[in-house]
């Protein structure tokens, strides 16, 4: 089968993390489920059901701003383990397909079904083809798990993130390969993956805020984004042609930094960390990725080594949002109450960015 009649599904579980705390707590069931930390405490929100994400409440987020949006939420301590051993029972459903799979976090993934739809020449027919597959898996990881699933279903798997992030929850959209191009137009710019907040703002000082505006945009970009304007052309006109890995891409970043002078001065500290998360945003933008966990690491001067983690429903990949997240795990654990000989600072769980405050009209598949 050639390129062109590629069939790919993002597969993404609804608000995972919150929705298997209430699949086993059914009186959580319609509440606004919150996991992580109390707001009474330090701590940051892991993940918010969709009854709490009305409030505004979302991953990464300080405990106490979301106890203050969402004054009734339920807040409960994430049980990563139980997420764990969730993910790892819908991965043998998935794996039950026959499809090339590639895990991008604990609760979504990439399928390649592209040898299991035979005889469809046509790129179109073929993803048509694989929507009862698609409806399918839905239905089995419902009865089986008692948990829903969005899926986006497309010829390459820019676009199937895409479909994805949208029709949620418990979606199943499909994007069209004829007219892809037309289709992406009226998106906001943001949703190419790689394109933050920094670069979203480049963009749009130079006129250019939707995706058919960078179709329309002469040149290659390389003026504006340097050797990442080539890449967000061709992501405009829905163009992707990274394979489905079994193996998946790179699982972590990480930077550290060993002192001259072993220190606990707090500004030294900071600048340290800042200069960290701005490199590993670097890094998780040139390979357009968001990271689902973030880790600090201290070493004091008896080489005595510490680390701490903590994990998100939602990935993250802004360079202060890092940084935030690094100082909050600095302060809560108070690593910094003796001098450092080492900082350091790493990213996990690496996947593409999100895009779900996307809120324009898509082809579902019905």
């Amino acid at each position: 089968m050639s390129d062109a009649a590629r069939v790919i599904f993002h597969l993404d579980m609804d608000a995972f993390y919150a929705s298997v705390e209430q699949r086993d707590n059914p009186s959580l069931k319609g509440k606004p489920v919150i996991v992580g930390s109390p707001p009474t405490q330090r701590g940051v929100v892991a993940a918010a059901s969709y009854e709490a994400r009305k409030f505004g409440v979302r991953s990464a987020m300080p405990s106490m701003t979301a106890g203050r949006l969402c004054p009734q939420g339920v807040f409960i301590r994430p049980r990563m383990e139980a997420y764990r051993e969730e993910s790892r029972a819908i991965m043998a459903i998935l794996e039950t397909l026959g499809a090339v799979i590639e895990p991008v976090s604990i609760d979504e993934g990439y399928l390649d079904l592209t040898q299991l739809i035979p005889g469809a020449s046509d790129p179109d027919a073929a993803l048509m083809a694989a929507v009862p597959v698609a409806r399918a898996l839905k239905a089995r990881i419902r009865e089986e798990r008692r948990l829903t699933a969005t899926i986006g279903i497309a010829a390459n798997k820019l676009l199937a993130k895409i479909a994805s992030d949208f029709q949620k929850p418990d979606g199943l959209t499909l994007i069209p390969e004829r007219n892809k191009a037309e289709f992406l137009r009226s998106f906001p710019v943001r949703a190419i993956p790689g394109v933050g907040r920094v670069t979203e703002r480049i963009l749009k000082d130079a006129g250019i805020a939707l995706i058919g505006d960078a179709q329309d945009h002469p040149g290659d970009l390389r003026a504006l984004l340097g050797s990442f304007g080539p890449v967000l052309r061709r992501c405009a006109l829905g163009e992707d042609d990274r394979p489905v890995e079994v193996g998946g891409s790179v699982k972590s970043i990480s930077s550290e930094e060993t002192f001259g002078r072993d220190t606990n001065d707090r500004p030294i500290l900071r600048r340290c960390l800042r200069a960290q998360a701005d490199e590993l945003a670097a890094k998780l933008k040139k390979s357009r990725l968001g990271a689902h966990t973030i880790q600090v690491k201290v070493r004091y001067s008896d080489f005595t080594t510490f680390t701490r983690q903590m994990s998100f429903e939602e990935p993250v990949s802004e360079p202060g949002e890092i940084y935030r997240l690094a100082c909050h795990l600095m302060a809560r654990d108070n690593l910094a109450r003796r001098p450092l000989r080492l900082l350091g600072l790493g990213l996990s769980g690496l996947g593409e960015p999100s895009i779900r405050q996307l809120e324009l009209p898509l082809k579902r598949a019905s």
